[in-house]
């Protein structure tokens, strides 16, 4: 027995512990960028730690690691609850450590999995390790109309890996990156002349991509397109004031103004900037969107995405986005965009939970779903493609729009409210994930938020300008479109998630040979 096995025998529950903290700290990366090479060692040290146990403790050692992982990702869920809810504190911190622990159910089933699989071949036992950590990804990102928040791909959108997500997708960078940090360890149970040869493979891993994009630049697949001049409005509006009455009339013409005066071919406001139904908006300010229409009805005027919630109590409500412009306003025109992939909890309440929501003071309610493949809205021959907060997390379904090259959006808009979450690290980790977005189908992000981060993000993910969030005020900036498709958009758009699905279930069903290191390691 080596020395590091003989660490993790005598003290299981110090291991257990490092794990679990080694979790929570890798979440450092989803928020500082350059903090990349933290999550390479957290998951490193789950997978020395899983080496050596049997599958009940890889089960528990996934399960604490999964758990610290999200909880300190989105610790900022208690506010939504408790300070705007009005849920209790305890039951607050509650629901989030509970949310984080049954989540992490599926990385504690995948290590359990990995352990009983072991073989003792470093190459085959990292493989499984980065198979399983994929399918817990997956499972999490997808089941129950999926999680996806804190995916392990969005730590390293400034790190080496970023240049293969074009090809691979938040996912596979994830999976590459388990792949990487179990090859660093897997050596440690090798004979001394094979010892290093399994982290000097992963070492190479990292070092390909890197100067692949030092040396030839980051790969090109789409071509510059139309260009647009944009005002991207933010309101700063508290979410504790976003219905008030003695505030909305001043928000509501703050917003008309900002809309009529931008000198920009497209203005695009927050999610529900406009936060009532139009017959409402009606009854308290008469004649608003006839102002609105009649200003964006130019010929060769400027357009608008104004985020609106529509509908009634008979046909149902949705969350949605209006477009307007000179093309909106002929016979038969009109351009809206409904939310496709609803919040939990938010905008849907799920099968046996109503007791919970009503615990909350928050306006919730049963929204209807639009369609899956909405059509993007054209801008002086730009496509423009919205997309309603939470949902650029799904870059699989962003990707469906992408099926015809000839109609695919040139260019992706995200109209955000996180003033739910307050001033905390949701902020700059929601940028991070349109960020990679960008990377993944090669189109530049207009983010246009509440609170922030209101930005413009270029087809290479780089953030072009950016509001201070908190603040009110109006980005104005320029964005190039972008025509062509990336290996990820074309693959994602035919198959969805299926080929990674396939991936994983391949490296968890691989054969298991004993390798002669494998009786060192291998537990009843």
């Amino acid at each position: 027995m080596t020395g590091s096995a003989t660490l993790a025998a005598r003290h299981p529950w110090l291991v257990l512990a490092a794990v679990a903290a080694a979790g929570a700290l890798q979440t450092l990366a989803c928020v500082h960028t350059a903090a990349w090479p933290l999550p390479l060692a957290a998951i490193a040290l789950l997978a020395w730690a899983v080496q050596q146990a049997t599958p009940r403790q890889a089960a528990l050692l996934g399960w604490a690691f999964g758990t610290a992982w999200l909880g300190a990702a989105t610790w900022w869920l208690f506010i939504s609850m408790h300070r705007y809810g009005g849920l209790p504190a305890p039951l607050a911190v509650a629901a989030v450590a509970l949310l984080s622990a049954a989540l992490s159910v599926y990385l504690g089933a995948a290590m359990a999995w990995v352990a009983h699989r072991r073989s003792g071949r470093p190459l085959a036992d990292a493989s499984r390790f980065a198979a399983g950590w994929l399918a817990a990804e997956l499972a999490r990102g997808v089941l129950f109309t999926g999680f996806p928040w804190a995916a392990s791909g969005y730590t390293q959108v400034d790190g080496p890996l970023a240049v293969l997500a074009p090809w691979l997708g938040v996912y596979g960078i994830g999976a590459l990156l388990a792949w990487v940090g179990a090859l660093l360890v897997s050596g440690l149970w090798q004979g001394p002349a094979a010892r290093w040869r399994p982290a000097a493979l992963a070492l190479a891993v990292l070092a390909l991509p890197a100067a692949w994009g030092i040396v030839l630049g980051p790969p090109e697949f789409t071509r510059p397109g139309r260009s647009l001049n944009v005002a991207l409005l933010q309101t700063n509006v508290a979410q504790d004031e976003k219905f008030a009455a003695e505030r909305m009339p001043a928000t509501l013409a703050w917003v008309a103004h900002a809309l009529t005066s931008a000198q920009a071919d497209l203005v695009v406001t927050p999610e529900t900037a406009v936060p009532l139904l139009p017959d409402q908006l009606q009854d308290l300010v008469p004649g608003y969107w006839d102002g609105l229409r009649q200003h964006f009805s130019r010929p060769g005027g400027p357009a608008a995405l104004v985020g609106v919630p529509l509908g009634n109590f008979e046909a149902g409500y949705t969350n949605s986005v209006v477009g307007l412009s000179a093309d909106t306003a002929a016979p038969g025109g009109g351009y809206r965009y409904d939310k496709t992939h609803l919040v939990p909890f938010g905008e849907f309440i799920p099968t046996g939970f109503r007791w919970f929501t009503e615990l909350m003071n928050i306006p919730l309610g049963d929204f209807n779903r639009g369609p899956l493949n909405p059509p993007s809205f054209v801008v002086g021959g730009a496509r423009v493609a919205p997309n309603i907060c939470y949902e650029d997390l799904f870059g699989e379904e962003l990707a469906r729009r992408f099926a015809d090259a000839a109609s695919a959006p040139t260019v992706l808009a995200n109209i955000s409210n996180i003033g739910w979450f307050g001033d905390t690290i949701a902020i700059p980790q929601h940028l991070n994930i349109s960020r990679l977005r960008s990377l993944e189908l090669q189109r530049p992000m207009l983010r246009a938020t509440n609170t922030g981060a209101t930005a413009v993000i270029d087809h290479r993910g780089v953030v072009q300008a950016a509001l201070p969030p908190f603040t009110v005020g109006v980005l104005n900036a320029t964005v190039q479109g972008r025509e062509g498709l990336t290996p990820f958009a074309r693959w994602a758009a035919a198959a969805g998630l299926w080929p990674l699905w396939a991936l994983a279930a391949l490296g968890l069903a691989w054969p298991r040979r004993q390798g002669a290191a494998g009786k060192l390691v291998d537990r009843p």
